[in-house]
């Protein structure tokens, strides 16, 4: 390339590819078979929404929010804005973001289409996507990284807080995972009777200890004041150890809620830690919340969710409940590597068609036909290589069995088959290669 320049990924960003793509669409596979079983069906919303899907969903406080979502304007719209300095003239469907996380819009898709009505049964959706953060990345922290995700719409029942959580645990135990070194943590966060009055406190708490707080949780007083509970800062963690906690200060039907879920929990035989100072990052969240942690994998939470019965309402449809969870693809890549589970998936098993010369060209390009009409994983080589490179070439690609055409086997009507490991050949009538070929895969 002559003075061109070479492209290069975003920092934060990654190639999926090979071995760690197969990982990721075994991690799919998975969702799809075990959130079936409890019925539920895929959902793809668009990554790119109107930020105030986000804002009203999210909570205009949050850092997710305020700091690291991407935002979006088409070339035309980009050169409006230079000009005039500000967006205060766009429409609210010109000012768009892409999605931070994937709640806020399933749950605009589920107003706008009116997946709950009145009377109806909940509607139940998993998804698996691409999220975006403007982050500063690091090990476990990625500006575009992926989420495999459930909503739960229009159940209040405790008991689809309690299913939602086991579903996600016998999730992490289908990927592999040694379920012993996780840790799920549950809290209740209360909801719109009692959380104001609680709010309140931690607010005033932070404000009699402001001497001691670092200017992020004096500002979050105002705003946010249960974010301060997962400040990094050691001060702040100090004395948030002493600060009023939620369990305290919960209203009747919210505690009547949280020990159900907890009986639900110890019923299913589920290991749980309750933690008063859980708080999930987004403002939607009511009553239960969780969060599960891959012990000594040093890289924080992987997966984490819980109910958010006001969210419907804030994107502009009627009170409906919801619960839900999401789990991040390339940290459980992470925290499995942690467990030293083995993570990089082979290639599925093929078969090679070698020829011995040019000759047998036509012949080699019928049966690969026939195998991959057949459903089987089929190669063969397009650049001219020797037998011997050819061979060499299947071992590379993992395949199992090699088809070898010569003049004899053209001639004969048949075709040479080589089992790859025990390097035995037999030769097979070539209407019955196909069906041999397939009995040896089996």
């Amino acid at each position: 390339m002559t003075g061109g320049h070479m492209g290069q990924r975003i920092q934060g960003t990654e190639d999926l590819y090979g071995g760690y793509m197969r990982s990721w669409e075994r991690m799919q596979d998975i969702a799809r078979h075990l959130f079936g079983t409890y019925g539920f069906d895929r959902i793809e919303t668009p990554a790119i929404e109107q930020v105030d899907t986000f804002v009203h969903g999210i909570g205009e406080s949050t850092d997710v929010v305020r700091k690291e979502m991407f935002r979006v304007f088409s070339g035309a719209l980009m050169e409006d804005l230079l000009a005039s300095g500000s967006e205060a003239g766009l429409k609210p469907r010109q000012r768009m973001a892409m999605r931070p996380e994937g709640t806020a819009g399933v749950v605009r898709a589920a107003v706008e289409h009116n997946f709950v009505p009145q009377g109806a049964a909940p509607a139940k959706m998993w998804y698996a996507e691409a999220m975006f953060r403007g982050e500063r990345p690091q090990k476990g922290r990625l500006r575009q990284f992926h989420q495999v995700g459930v909503e739960w719409l229009g159940a209040s029942d405790p008991a689809a807080d309690a299913e939602s959580i086991i579903m996600l645990m016998q999730f992490f135990k289908e990927l592999g995972f040694d379920t012993s070194r996780l840790k799920l943590m549950i809290n209740s966060m209360g909801d719109a009777e009692c959380r104001p009055a609680y709010r309140e406190k931690v607010k005033q708490f932070i404000l009699d200890h402001a001497d001691r707080m670092c200017d992020d949780c004096i500002e979050r007083a105002e705003i946010n004041p249960l974010r301060a509970f997962d400040c990094k800062n050691e001060s702040c963690q100090a004395v948030m150890k002493d600060a009023p906690l939620i369990s305290d200060n919960l209203c009747d039907d919210c505690r009547a809620h949280y020990e159900q879920v907890k009986a639900y929990l110890d019923a299913a035989g589920i290991a749980y830690v309750e933690d008063p100072t859980l708080v999930r990052g987004l403002d939607y969240y009511t009553r239960t919340v969780f969060e599960v942690e891959a012990l000594d994998a040093g890289i924080g939470a992987i997966g984490g969710g819980g109910r958010y019965d006001g969210l419907m309402e804030l994107e502009g449809g009627k009170p409906t409940p919801g619960v839900g969870f999401a789990v991040g693809f390339e940290r459980i890549m992470l925290a499995l590597a942690a467990q030293g589970i083995e993570t990089d998936i082979a290639a599925p098993c093929c078969v090679y068609v070698a020829t011995t010369s040019a000759e047998e060209a036509r012949e080699a390009f019928s049966v690969v036909l026939a195998l991959r009409g057949a459903g089987i994983r089929t190669e063969a080589d397009r650049t001219g290589r020797s037998l011997k490179a050819q061979f060499k070439q299947a071992d590379k690609l993992g395949a199992k069995l090699c088809v070898v055409l010569g003049p004899d086997e053209v001639a004969a009507g048949v075709a040479t088959l080589r089992d790859m490991t025990t390097h035995e050949q037999i030769q097979v009538p070539a209407d019955r290669l196909v069906e041999e070929v397939r009995q040896r895969l089996a």
